[in-house]
């Protein structure tokens, strides 16, 4: 028998818990999908690869602008203030050669004046005030500010200085140079002896304001500003320009990944260049198409695994059938047969019956593989239902419940007696008395899930072994390698629980025991349903 391909209309247990681990909705208070998918967008946007790779570019690029600012700025305003000052010493310097010579000493009040007022005048350097000092007396000062002490004292030592200082809330270069005798004089009523080049006690002062050479460097300051201002919104620019040329084929292959992850298989990426991003998108297909043969190869082998163990259940059934028919004649004669015969007999009867189970069970499981699997609904009264599925197995007094008097639900009636019945025989076969069943709904609202719950008193289950109790063929005690299970029981109780659109979990009670809980939805009732 070839089982044709389906696709099932009714998601899988691994589709399930693929589902639960990427943030699908559910009515049981998972997260959502979309939320999820906001997050990561949200993240992306703030935290990704673009906004970092800008964030890069521009505070590369303004450090860059502001440094060199700072330096330009720095290096504009030495030199200007350098110019000023060497400018102005040397005027004064050459004024005061030209001026001096004629000056009778020791010079008089009026002659300091008058010779204060000529370097002041017209011929000086811009809009210098002068100061002419000889001994404690010294020419006219009319300016708002002193020249400084310090500049003086140094001056008045016989050295050419400067001194930039801040008053008033301007800016000033004071300036002083001391005047030398230009030829030897004789002692007389004018003063001693003296020689050419010795300090003749008259200094001369020169005091301007720089607030034109502040205004050009706040101008400098400026207009730097502005060009760093620039160069960073130039390097955005140039920052987004390439980073779309390099996530657009990064972003191209995150989205390849992300449709290889959901199962298109045929997913390639188009090469072009031969970078280094060429080369990744290369690796990638050659990737996919390696992966895609291995996971074809794999579905080839456990579609044809399938197929063979539902041709053989369906060869297996006819006979099978026979055996049993047999074995029930001679079950009936047993008691008169050898006690040797007899136990033979019951051990190829007993086996019989669970080879039957297990066709049976495999022959289930390949209808709901092949999605061959029909869902009949019908209105149900669930209390009911439990009730008489523990009857039928003779389990009424092995199982305490606490079921409401009625629970009417629309449900396919034989899957949900076999879903009942897997949960319990499971918790008396493997837990430990009092096993407990419980019947109840999400919340008094009508059209609430239905919640079954079947606890024991065992051991529990291993953690590392319940993501696998749903698996076909598992069987959590290794040892047990042959027991009255198939191995199938769980497997087939959840496939039925998921046809119902609802889910099975397994998990351990705080004190001791497994727990396991089916979760279906209750369905829309008929009119006349109770």
């Amino acid at each position: 028998m070839t089982t044709p391909p389906h696709t099932p209309e009714h998601p899988s247990a691994e589709t399930r818990t693929r589902d639960a681990a990427n943030g699908t909705a559910r009515a049981d208070g998972r997260p959502d999908r979309a939320d999820a998918s906001r997050f990561l967008r949200w993240r992306r946007a703030v935290l990704g690869l673009r906004p970092r790779m800008l964030a890069a570019f521009v505070a590369t690029a303004a450090v860059s602008a502001l440094a060199t600012s700072a330096l330009t700025y720095q290096a504009a305003t030495g030199s200007t203030l350098d110019l000023t000052q060497d400018t102005a010493l040397d005027e004064l310097r050459r004024r005061v050669d030209v001026l001096a010579p004629a000056l009778p000493f020791p010079p008089t009040q009026a002659e300091l004046d008058r010779l204060s007022l000529r370097l002041s005048g017209t011929g000086g350097f811009r809009d210098w005030h002068v100061l002419a000092r000889y001994g404690a007396a010294h020419s006219e000062w009319t300016a708002a500010v002193t020249i400084p002490a310090a500049l003086q004292d140094t001056v008045g030592s016989g050295h050419g200085a400067f001194q930039r200082f801040t008053a008033d809330g301007h800016s000033w270069l004071a300036v002083g140079i001391p005047v030398t005798h230009t030829t030897r004089t004789t002692a007389g009523p004018a003063g001693p002896a003296a020689r050419a080049g010795d300090l003749s006690g008259l200094t001369v002062y020169a005091l301007l304001p720089l607030d034109r050479e502040q205004e050009a460097t706040s101008t400098l300051l400026a207009a730097a500003t502005g060009a760093g201002v620039f160069a960073a919104v130039l390097a955005a620019g140039l920052a987004l320009l390439a980073t779309r040329q390099v996530l657009r084929p990064v972003r191209a292959l995150g989205d390849a990944a992300q449709a290889l992850a959901q199962g298109r298989l045929d997913t390639r990426l188009a090469v072009s260049g031969h970078d280094e991003l060429a080369q990744l998108s290369k690796t990638f297909n050659h990737t996919a198409r390696t992966l895609q043969g291995t996971i074809e190869e794999l579905r080839a082998v456990e579609s044809q695994g399938r197929r063979f163990a539902a041709d053989v259940s369906h060869e297996l059934r006819t006979p099978l059938a026979a055996m049993a028919a047999v074995t029930d004649i001679l079950d009936e004669d047993a008691e008169h047969l050898p006690a040797d015969t007899a136990t033979a007999l019951r051990m190829i009867s007993n086996e019989t019956g669970r080879l039957t189970r297990l066709v049976n069970d495999l022959i289930e499981i390949s209808r709901m593989d092949a999605g061959a699997a029909p869902l009949r609904t019908e209105d149900v009264d669930a209390a009911e239902a439990v009730r008489a599925t523990l009857d039928l197995r003779g389990w009424s007094d092995r199982i305490e419940l606490d079921l409401p008097a009625a629970l009417p639900v629309r449900l396919d009636a034989r899957r949900f007696d076999v879903i009942v019945a897997n949960l319990a025989g499971n918790a008396l076969r493997h837990g430990r008395p009092p096993v407990r069943l419980t019947l109840t709904t999400r919340d008094p609202r009508p059209g609430s899930d239905l919640v079954l719950t079947v606890t024991d008193q065992g051991p529990g289950i291993p953690p590392a072994e319940l993501p696998h109790l749903f698996d076909r063929f598992y069987k959590a005690d290794r040892a047990r390698t042959r027991s009255e299970g198939s191995g199938l029981g769980l497997a087939i109780a959840q496939e039925n629980a998921l046809l119902h659109g609802g889910f099975i979990e397994a998990a351990n009670a705080p004190g001791s025991g497994a727990v396991f809980t089916l979760v279906l939805p209750r369905g829309p009732l008929t009119k006349d349903a109770p």
